[in-house]
């Protein structure tokens, strides 16, 4: 990377269940505003979907909140009168330009990436990094639209990591 795009330390909290990780992202949305940007990592069953329901959720948007997998996009309108939800899954796109072909309203929405690692390369100056890791071996799955993410309630370690100006002062807020 030839500039610095002011890294931030990650922000880290043990998450214990799905409900938890619900409302990891109900207070998540209660920090976000039109133009910002979430790009989602963790294996299948971490909670992704999990934690951008409870996102929208905090957001108020329409729903119900799933799994984007086989339609890529989908755009969640707000019900308060707040920006939309744009919730992408970046699994089956193999570059930053199959992404950008989705015409994406970055500047008036909330846009979450899941599996957008990666990929988001020059799309926003600042922007939210959320990995989540469960325990080894939980919850292996090889089919990628089974989504197990409300299957089994275990402790998940959820990284958020803040890049840009908006997110300065995200380690110190944590």
């Amino acid at each position: 990377m030839s500039e610095d795009r002011g890294f931030h330390p990650p922000v880290e909290r043990i998450v214990e269940t799905s409900e938890g990780m619900h409302a990891l992202g109900i207070e998540l949305a209660g920090m976000l505003r039109p133009g910002d940007l979430l790009v989602l990592s963790g294996p299948l069953g971490a909670g992704k979907t999990t934690l951008t329901r409870g996102i929208g959720d905090g957001l108020g948007v329409r729903g119900p909140v799933t799994s984007p997998t086989f339609v890529l996009a989908r755009t969640h309108p707000s019900l308060v009168g707040g920006p939309p939800l744009v919730h992408v899954d970046a699994y089956r796109l193999s570059s930053a330009l199959e992404l950008d072909d989705l015409d994406i309203d970055y500047a008036r929405s909330v846009v979450v990436v899941e599996w957008g690692r990666g990929m988001l390369e020059g799309v926003a100056e600042s922007w939210l990094e959320v990995a989540i890791e469960r325990p080894t071996g939980a919850g292996a799955s090889s089919a990628h639209d089974d989504e197990r993410e409300l299957d089994a309630d275990e402790p998940r370690t959820v990284a958020v990591t803040g890049f840009g100006p908006r997110w300065s002062g995200l380690a110190a807020d944590g």
